[in-house]
């Protein structure tokens, strides 16, 4: 590789960190100067009420590491990161694997797309808490219900997402294939669906940071170990602290995912173009 393109890089990535830093150092800033002033911002948020910037990076080492609070959090966050991470690639691989394959029937196929898109069309707005008490019901509390709900809300992303990018695939591309004597599961696999991958990576980004998102929901109800069954018992505990500590970790467990799932894509595709 040119030194010159090796070192146009590293600076790009260099930028990108310099960049990135001025928005959560000022975000800091402004939390720890509300807290400290209490401020009262719009939608009635009471900034007195908020734990200050240093307690919670205090409670976030005890969280991690233990030997600040010695309570029956302290040291446990590797568990609960482990057990949430394993409920979400559950949920989202389930999602992938179902939604990837009809998103790439539906898009290329007219019959199957008015077969399916009115059913589609008519369940995607139904939001994951309305599916709560019906799957709490039939399902039952535990693993399964928390699994199926972030299955339910990374499909529809991932689904509109292929069919959209199936679409847009250039039609000289299949037709080139087809004058080639290419069969029609052919074209499907060797041709609508690599040039559609870029598509298909947001969708399927958008349904790993939904998994994220109704992870708490999902584990509010019969869960003992994840991030959101921390936030939830935090909350019963008025343990604000710790309520932030989960919410960040849950973030950056998101950031890393999504980070892990492009760069997964990029070292499979190539040089080939990416949205990253």
């Amino acid at each position: 590789m040119p030194v010159a393109t090796t070192r146009g890089r590293a600076g790009g990535t260099l930028n990108r960190v310099l960049l990135a830093l001025p928005v959560p150092i000022a975000i800091l800033l402004l939390w720890h100067f509300g807290v400290q002033q209490q401020w009262v911002l719009p939608f009635g948020i009471k900034m007195g009420y908020v734990p200050e910037p240093g307690r919670v990076a205090e409670v976030f080492w005890d969280f991690w590491f233990g030997g600040i609070l010695d309570d029956a959090f302290s040291g446990t966050a590797l568990d609960h990161l482990l057990a949430s991470t394993a409920r979400v690639l559950a949920g989202f691989g389930l999602a992938a694997l179902f939604a990837i394959p009809i998103g790439v029937l539906m898009g290329r196929f007219w019959v199957v797309d008015a077969a399916l898109d009115p059913t589609v069309s008519i369940v995607r707005p139904i939001p994951a808490t309305a599916w709560v008490p019906l799957v709490l019901l039939i399902i039952g509390f535990g693993n399964q219900a928390t699994i199926f709900l972030i299955m339910l809300s990374a499909f529809f992303p991932i689904l509109i997402n292929t069919i959209s990018a199936v679409r847009q695939v250039p039609p000289r591309l299949v037709e080139a294939a087809q004058m080639l004597g290419t069969s029609r599961a052919g074209v499907l696999l060797k041709v609508v669906v690599p040039a559609a991958t870029p598509g298909i990576v947001s969708g399927l980004r958008i349904g790993l940071g939904l998994g994220w998102v109704i992870l708490v929901l999902g584990e509010a109800n019969g869960i003992d170990t994840g991030l959101g069954a921390v936030i939830n018992l935090a909350r019963e505990l008025v343990r604000t602290d710790l309520v932030v500590v989960g919410m960040i970790c849950i973030g950056l467990a998101g950031f890393v995912s999504d980070r892990l799932l492009v760069g997964l894509f990029k070292v499979g595709l190539g040089r080939r173009p990416l949205v990253g």
